[in-house]
């Protein structure tokens, strides 16, 4: 894989909510690293914590306390705006539910983003259509989400999520709504687009086998971040 190069680092995070006047700590001086160009299995129970790591991780949510870097820049403290363009630029997001925009066709939902981002159209719709292709559901460029299979439509939506060339994706339960030959082949192409590009990927499953062909497993246990053999 070549030089291990730090995209994402989580130093010492807690995290905690009020349950009812007791403190639940969900996260508990939690460190963590993702590398470029490496696919990582977040492996762990309903309840753990899973979707909150991926939060934090995301600036979605901020710790209690630690501190969140992106190529070595802390993330912490800025302002909600500075997160939102972080989120924008640089971090894809994929979930269980794939959250296209049921009346865009899926180019239209690959090149939003892009637009938003103040990419002119047709550079755009370019760039939409080739992610498409490299996902093999370009034939499928016309149509809207309730036209497209599970498996079509969450192909598109790991589409957009990396439309705007991100440094880390993160993905919770990606294939979870999928059956077995779907989820390994909407896998492969998540995978394979994180190797050629140099993404980063955090992936959250309860699916062991696509787990074991990550270049890493995590788990959490007790608010801490452990690694599996």
């Amino acid at each position: 894989m070549g030089e291990r190069m730090p995209v994402l680092r989580l130093q010492d995070i807690d995290l905690h909510y009020n349950n009812s006047g007791k403190p639940l700590v969900v996260l508990d001086r939690a460190d963590f690293i993702l590398n470029r160009g490496e696919t990582v299995a977040l492996v762990a129970p309903s309840g753990t914590g899973k979707s909150t790591l991926l939060h934090v991780a995301g600036l979605l949510e901020r710790p209690d306390g630690g501190q969140v870097e992106l190529c070595g820049k802390s993330c912490s403290h800025i302002s909600d705006d500075e997160r939102t363009k972080i989120r924008r630029s640089d971090i894809g997001f994929v979930y269980q539910f794939h959250y296209l925009l049921p009346e865009f066709t899926a180019l239209e939902n690959v090149m939003i983003p892009q637009m938003i981002a103040g990419l002119d159209k047709k550079i755009a719709q370019y760039r939409a259509f080739k992610l498409l292709e490299y996902l093999r559901v370009a034939h499928r460029a016309a149509h809207r989400p309730a036209e497209l299979s599970g498996g079509e439509q969450q192909r598109v939506a790991i589409a957009r999520s990396v439309a705007n060339a991100p440094l880390v994706l993160l993905a919770d339960e990606p294939t979870g709504n999928l059956d077995p030959v779907t989820s390994e082949y909407v896998f492969r192409a998540l995978a394979a687009l994180v190797q050629q590009s140099g993404l980063a990927a955090l992936i959250a499953t309860h699916n062991h086998t696509l787990a074991r062909q990550m270049n890493r497993r995590i788990t959490l246990q007790d608010g801490k971040i452990l690694e599996l053999a």
